[in-house]
């Protein structure tokens, strides 16, 4: 097992705030180049002789790079964490304490932003203990957020696909590609974590639980000068300001329902129910299959079934089954619980080694199963109608879990979010009077919704293609349209 250390220091070395040098962005501005300069010249002053017919040229941006003095995360150590900042920036009120929400109060921490974390869950422990999460474009992102080490991360180096029988139909990875006494980059890897040891690392940076507002949930906003939120707490109704509200509290958004309504966008069956459970290697009687050193991801498939082990912990693995299911029937199996789903599980997959052995292991309290949505894709004209309210994560584009990028889209919401708010509510912008919405959201939310689009989509086609015969072709490349 191979853990994650992005840098030597420790996360709890010291606190974060943002490099003066990039203001925060972790790239700067090399500036426009000469030729870029004289063409846009050239297109405006064609522009003036038309007499202003037409559109005008848009100067274009400068090429970005790499900031050396924070090495791209937009942070550098600070003695404490910045003072918020109430007089020039929003207040924000978080609704949500997941990844993607607690990611959002670290990046504003970071920033001086002032912000209040609000979690309907009593405490952090409320749920159980969930899934496994790859990191993959969030791999780097995560630096952006203080966390310079991931101890409970673990990079896979090799990917098998196999036929039931246990016939190899495609490999890649590090240790097929890259002779093994070469050293490589863990920052090219995808890094895998369970979801709960990836959520306490970025809660950490906020300094633990109290910075949570635990057992709020929300009931009702209204807009007005600012924006005045309505919680149910311990049964009575609890009310609070903020200046911008931000949606991140998953799938089933209470914020987003409040904003945008249910029919307009509802929920879309995707043909398909997903069955995970957890499995301490200890509980096998033979854990010295070549499948199993920690480093190794597997899935197996049969045009229909199809399951997915990759490791949890450097001593367990999470795996993943997924199979067509009319939704009345996901729905079913799903409502009667661990037992029901786990003898499902067994009775459809008694295929080669380790399989049975390891579903037949996994604790029931480890099994946990439900029916595969997303949601159509939002457009921009919905949100500009929010006024100080946004979403973020699976509040803003849900999607299913089969490429593994709801949590990397979150995360990379979340930092773009924090810096959208630095960079439009600074000193002297004048965001009171444009209002938040033109200052910042706009911008952001088209960003968001442009970058995780595609990610959108192939996650809805990956819930088709993976339960086909598509899957069983023979290739060594990830399981994508082949």
């Amino acid at each position: 097992m191979k853990k994650v250390e992005v840098k030597k220091v420790e996360n709890e070395a010291s606190s974060w705030t943002i490099c003066l040098e990039c203001k925060g962005r972790g790239k700067k501005s090399r500036g426009l180049t000469k030729k870029s300069r004289l063409l846009y010249q050239l297109a405006f002053d064609q522009f003036e002789k038309t007499n202003s017919e037409g559109t005008p040229p848009v100067l274009p941006k400068g090429h970005l790079h790499l900031c050396s003095k924070c090495s791209g995360s937009g942070l550098i150590p600070s003695t404490n964490p910045p003072t918020a900042d109430n007089e020039n920036y929003p207040h924000i009120a978080i609704i949500g304490g997941g990844i993607g929400g607690i990611a959002l109060a670290v990046a504003c921490l970071h920033r001086g932003i002032p912000f209040t974390l609000y979690e309907r869950d009593n405490n952090f422990d409320a749920r159980s203990q969930g899934y496994g999460l790859t990191l993959q474009q969030a791999s780097k992102a995560i630096e952006g957020f203080g966390i310079v080490s991931l101890d409970e991360g673990v990079i896979s180096t090799r990917h098998l696909v196999h036929a039931t029988d246990g016939k190899v139909i495609g490999e890649w990875g590090v240790r097929k590609w890259i002779q093994p006494d070469v050293k490589t980059s863990s920052k090219r890897s995808n890094i895998h974590i369970a979801r709960q040891s990836l959520r306490l690392a970025i809660l950490e940076q906020l300094g633990g639980n109290d910075a949570v507002q635990w057992g709020h949930q929300l009931i009702d906003f209204k807009q007005g000068k600012d924006v005045e939120l309505h919680f149910q707490v311990n049964g009575k109704i609890k009310t609070a300001k903020a200046d911008l509200v931000v949606g991140a509290d998953g799938i089933r958004s209470s914020v987003r329902k409040l904003l945008i309504g249910e029919d307009i966008t509802p929920l879309r069956y995707l043909g398909c129910i997903v069955i995970l459970g957890i499995c301490p290697l200890s509980a096998l009687e033979d854990s010295n299959n070549s499948l199993l050193d920690s480093a190794t991801v597997f899935q197996t498939a049969n045009g229909n079934e199809r399951i997915y082990i990759m490791p949890y912990t450097s001593d367990s693995v999470m795996w993943q089954l997924s199979f067509p299911m009319l939704e009345e029937d996901a729905k079913t199996l799903s409502i009667k619980g661990p037992q029901a789903l786990k003898e499902e599980a067994c009775r459809r997959t008694q295929w080669h080694d380790p399989i049975p052995q390891i579903l037949s292991a996994t604790l029931e309290a480890q099994v946990s199963g439900y029916p595969v949505y997303d949601r159509e894709l939002l457009k921009p004209e919905l949100l500009e109608k929010s006024g100080q309210a946004t979403l973020i994560g699976d509040a803003a584009h849900p999607m299913s879990p089969f490429k593994g990028q709801g949590a990397n889209q979150a995360l990379l919401d979340a930092l773009a979010l924090a810096r959208g708010i630095s960079r439009g509510c600074r000193p002297l912008s004048q965001w009171r009077k444009e209002g938040i919405r033109k200052s910042v959201l706009s911008e952001f939310e088209s960003e968001m919704l442009e970058r995780s689009a595609v990610k959108v989509k192939d996650s809805a086609e990956a819930a088709d293609f993976l339960h086909s015969e598509i899957v069983l072709h023979k290739s060594n490349a990830p399981r994508r349209r082949l």
